[in-house]
């Protein structure tokens, strides 16, 4: 089945209505006939914060923000990937946290950053509490879906996990840092996900000079669907088809060949 899906490569508002940012992106993705929207990491916040300001920034999921991006959501008919910063119910340092809304503006799921990146000067732990649970696959009217956030995208093991649970479609929202060789591994990452798993995968970075932008989509044969320009706000639509993950797992069935007892023997990892 083929549907079409959207990434909002967008930054901070400069009125700082994020809320109204957003609705904006899923208004012009709906019109664009897209079923999913995919925002990336850090919206809520206009930079790098201090922990004091981050707390003060953070919400519960049942707070403002999420529930009117829920409304929003059932307003245009879509699904939705957003991130907020989650008040930490027992009062340390907020989660970065992922929403899964579908197109009645029900939340599906939710995922809490659980690798947080301490390095190249940036240390989100001092920021953030990392989760500790990977998010558990959610059937939606593309596939099965996952959730990642950034820095998770360099652990192998995250997708797999998913893929191994029926993933068919892996998102990453992302606040992806620039550098040395970054936007170089930000696609290289996406694309190995993508093909080792055998499905597609979406990366979201966020707009700025900050960061590398370039979001994507990559399918299970890891060829770029659709590819941000550099660095600016952008709206990337294109179409996946769900055959083409059963087509390519069929082709190279590299999850059946898998000797998870090995991998146990070796680490406790399966």
């Amino acid at each position: 089945m083929v549907t079409t899906i959207a990434i909002a490569q967008c930054g901070y508002p400069a009125d700082g209505d994020v809320t109204a940012q957003v609705e904006r992106w899923l208004a012009v993705a709906a019109g664009a006939g897209a079923s999913l929207v995919v925002f990336p990491e850090d919206l809520m916040s206009p930079s790098r914060l201090t922990p004091s300001e981050l707390r003060d920034l953070a919400e519960p999921l049942e707070g403002p923000f999420v529930k009117s991006i829920r409304r929003a959501c059932r307003g245009y008919g879509v699904w939705s990937v957003v991130t907020f910063y989650e008040c930490n119910p027992v009062g340390g340092a907020p989660y970065n946290t992922a929403v899964l809304i579908d197109a009645s503006g029900e939340v599906r799921g939710t995922y809490r950053k659980c690798h947080l990146y301490d390095a190249h000067g940036v240390l989100e732990s001092e920021r953030n509490t990392p989760g500790d649970t990977l998010f558990t696959p959610v059937e939606a009217p593309f596939g099965k879906l996952g959730l990642g956030i950034c820095y998770d995208l360099r652990f192998p093991e995250v997708v797999r996990a998913a893929a191994i649970a029926g993933c068919q479609l892996f998102v990453f929202p992302s606040a992806w840092h620039d550098g040395p060789h970054k936007v170089s591994h930000w696609e290289t990452l996406l694309r190995a996900r993508a093909i080792e798993n055998e499905l597609f995968v979406v990366g979201a970075c966020r707009a700025g000079e900050r960061y590398t932008g370039r979001s994507l989509v990559a399918n299970p044969l890891g060829n770029v669907l659709v590819r941000a320009n550099g660095k600016d706000e952008e709206l990337l639509v294109c179409d996946i088809d769900q055959d083409e993950v059963l087509g390519a797992r069929e082709a190279m069935p590299v999850l059946d060949h898998r000797h998870s007892e090995l991998y146990h023997a070796l680490s406790g990892v399966e």
